[in-house]
């Protein structure tokens, strides 16, 4: 695959992004950059990605070094020349360029605890229905709360999703607008 340097206004090609994310390192390597939202050392991100691949912390050093590799022959420069990072070889750092927005949004994204926020947003939907279904069929406990209540109260669960899902990201926000 021949991908080339991204000039501010390019987009990358659909295929592109699927090759990209079809490896879990490079996928761990944008979430570490997105979540940190500043400039990272490749021995520091070699450390997180390998704890995400072993489960422990510290890593093993065979597997942190075996990481550490990948990393700085393949997966940055591949990622660099997409222009989703910039990966300074020589100082072994990596920052997020604005482009990686491109990306972000074929990303699904995901809560700290392992649930994507679909999943999240779909099983607020499907409770507050339940709940106003079921308040309004007189169920006991539940219909002693008018539904309009259940109904106002998942929509403010909802906007405070929404509102710490966003905020959470924020970094990534700001930086697309500067």
């Amino acid at each position: 695959m021949n991908i080339g340097l991204l000039q501010t206004d390019d987009v990358l090609p659909e295929t592109d992004i699927h090759d990209i994310l079809r490896n879990d390192r490079r996928r761990n390597v944008i979430k570490c950059l997105q979540d940190r939202g500043r400039e990272v050392s490749l021995r520091d991100l070699a450390e997180h990605i390998a704890e995400i691949e072993t489960n422990e912390s510290p890593p093993p050093s065979n597997i942190r070094d075996s990481v550490y590799v990948s990393l700085h022959q393949t997966h940055l420069p591949k990622l660099d020349d997409a222009g989703i990072v910039d990966y300074d070889s020589d100082r072994k750092t990596i920052l997020l360029r604005k482009s990686a927005r491109q990306v972000d949004l074929y990303m699904e994204v995901v809560t700290r605890y392992g649930v994507t926020w679909a999943t999240y947003y779909r099983a607020i939907g499907t409770i507050s229905l339940l709940s106003i279904v079921l308040a309004s069929t007189d169920t006991p406990l539940i219909s002693t709360v008018d539904p309009l209540l259940w109904a106002s109260f998942f929509l403010v669960v909802i906007a405070v999703s929404t509102l710490y899902q966003f905020w959470s990201r924020r970094w990534l926000y700001l930086q697309q607008l500067l």
